[in-house]
């Protein structure tokens, strides 16, 4: 059992441009997920490219990086036991084809590339994503 953790989840620019902010946070909390962070901004496409650095080298990269920067993301610290798989599971899988029903990206996604919602994928990738946009001051436990 992982114990209380903390992950990084993103409602994208389809996400927030579909108007499911308030579903997607609905959704985690009722999952028994503490939201301890929160903020809606806007990457540039400079920020963006340095968040998705770990897949500079896939085809998909300076696509991934041009279409988070197209609009404004809600991010958000996430806190709760098992945290980081519990949000990948409420997330769904990446192609909401193969996503579960009753998942985030089942229920709302388009595509694969416009998937609704970001989680870490791991507790090193946590490590990363949650100090790029949220200093510790910035998160504050239940």
């Amino acid at each position: 059992m992982p114990g209380v953790e903390r992950t990084l989840s993103i409602v994208k620019p389809d996400g927030v441009e579909k108007n499911v902010i308030g579903d997607v946070i609905r959704r985690f909390e009722g999952s028994g997920l503490d939201v301890v962070a929160l903020k809606m901004l806007r990457l540039s496409p400079e920020e963006a490219g340095r968040f998705y650095y770990v897949h500079r080298e896939r085809p998909f990269y300076r696509d991934l990086a041009g279409y988070m920067s197209s609009g404004p993301v809600v991010v958000m610290v996430l806190e709760g036991e098992g945290a980081i798989n519990r949000v990948r599971e409420i997330m769904g899988a990446t192609d909401p084809a193969k996503a579960a029903p009753g998942t985030i990206r089942a229920d709302h996604a388009e595509s694969i590339e416009r998937n609704i919602v970001h989680g870490s994928d791991s507790s090193g990738s946590a490590d990363f994503e949650i100090p790029f946009f949220f200093p510790e001051v910035g998160i504050f436990s239940r």
